[in-house]
C-alpha cells in the first residue's frame, strides 16, 4: 500500500475518493503539512498501490485494511480525512476501530443519506455500463474533461494534470475492475453504514461541503451534522465535489484550523500523541 508524507505533527491520513488516488491531494498536501504530519494514502487496487485480485471491495473491507495501514506505519491514533468513497470509508473505520481514530474530516462523504448518486451507481452495474466504465481511460480527452468538470462548481478550472492523475491510475490494468467491484457492493455499503453512524456521535467530526457538489447532497451534510453530535458543518461557497483541488488553500486552512482545535482540546486533557516519523511504502 503506496502512500505520501509530508509535515510535522500529529498524524492525519488522508483517504482519496472513488477514482481519486494519494496525488488527488496534492494541490493542498504542503499547506496541510504546515501543522500535522501527513498521510496520503492509496486504497490496494488504485494510484500506485498494488493491484489484488479477487480483493473484497465492501467498506468494512476498506476500513479494516486501513487500520493495518496504521499498524504497519506505526500510527496508534490519527485524524482521518476522506473524500466521497473515502470519506464513508473514514466513517467505517471510526465505527469498527474508534481507538485508532482521534477526529474525522469528512468532506462530502458518500452517505447513506444522500440518494443523489444513486442512478448513477445503478447505472454502472448494468451490462452497458460496465462496458462503458472499461471504456473509459481510451476515451476522447475532451470527454473526459467534461466529465471531470462536472465535478467542479466552475468546470473552467480543470487541469490537463488533474485529468492525467485519475486517468494514468485508470489506465492501469485492474484498477477499472476493481472501481466495478466497488460500486457492486455501493447500496449494501450504505445500508451497513447506516446501521453503525451511531457509533459516531461522541467523534470530533468536520464537515466539509461545496454548494454545487453535484456528486453527494449538501442537504445530507445537514443531517449529518444533527446526528453526530461532536460535529460542525463548513460550506464553501461555489465549490464542487472537489474542494482539495478547486480551493485547495481554503479547503486546507479549515481542516488546519479544526486540527489545531482539536490540539488544543487535548492539551487541556494530559500529554500529547507520541508523534509518528514513518513515510513511504507501507
Amino acid at each position: 500500500m503506496h502512500c505520501l508524507t509530508t509535515g510535522n505533527g500529529p498524524a492525519v491520513v488522508l483517504l482519496h475518493g472513488l477514482l481519486g488516488s494519494a496525488r488527488a491531494w496534492y494541490p493542498c498536501f504542503s499547506r496541510l503539512g504546515q501543522g500535522s504530519f501527513v498521510y496520503a494514502v492509496d486504497s490496494l487496487g488504485i494510484g500506485e498501490s498494488e493491484r489484488v485480485p479477487g480483493l473484497d471491495a465492501s467498506l468494512a473491507a476498506h476500513a479494516d485494511r486501513m487500520a493495518e495501514f496504521l499498524t504497519a506505519a506505526g500510527i496508534d491514533r490519527a485524524d482521518i480525512t476522506g473524500t466521497s468513497h473515502g470519506g464513508a470509508v473514514a466513517m467505517m473505520l471510526a465505527a469498527r476501530h474508534r481507538e485508532r481514530v482521534r477526529s474525522l474530516v469528512l468532506h462530502a462523504p458518500a452517505n447513506p443519506l444522500s440518494l443523489l448518486g444513486d442512478p448513477m451507481v445503478r447505472f454502472y452495474r448494468t451490462s452497458l455500463g460496465r462496458w462503458f466504465a472499461h471504456q473509459v481511460p481510451s476515451l476522447p480527452e475532451k470527454l473526459q474533461e467534461l466529465a471531470l468538470g462536472r465535478m467542479y462548481g466552475n468546470n473552467k478550472v480543470v487541469r490537463h494534470e488533474v485529468l492525467d492523475r485519475y486517468m494514468s491510475s485508470l489506465r492501469v490494468p485492474g484498477t477499472v475492475q476493481h472501481v466495478m467491484n466497488i460500486i457492486e457492493c455501493w447500496f449494501e455499503d450504505m445500508r451497513q453504514l447506516g446501521a453503525v453512524l451511531d457509533k459516531l456521535r461522541d467523534v470530533p467530526t468536520l464537515l466539509v461541503w461545496g454548494t454545487h457538489d453535484r456528486a453527494v447532497s449538501l442537504e445530507s451534510g445537514r443531517q449529518l451534522e444533527k446526528l453526530l453530535h461532536r460535529s460542525e458543518l463548513v460550506i464553501l461557497p461555489g465549490v464542487g465535489h472537489l474542494p482539495h483541488d478547486e480551493a485547495p488553500l481554503a479547503f486546507a486552512d479549515v481542516v488546519s484550523g479544526f486540527l489545531r482545535r482539536i490540539d488544543q482540546s487535548e492539551a487541556h486533557l494530559g500529554p500529547q500523541l507520541v508523534r509518528p516519523e514513518a513515510s513511504g511504502s507501507v
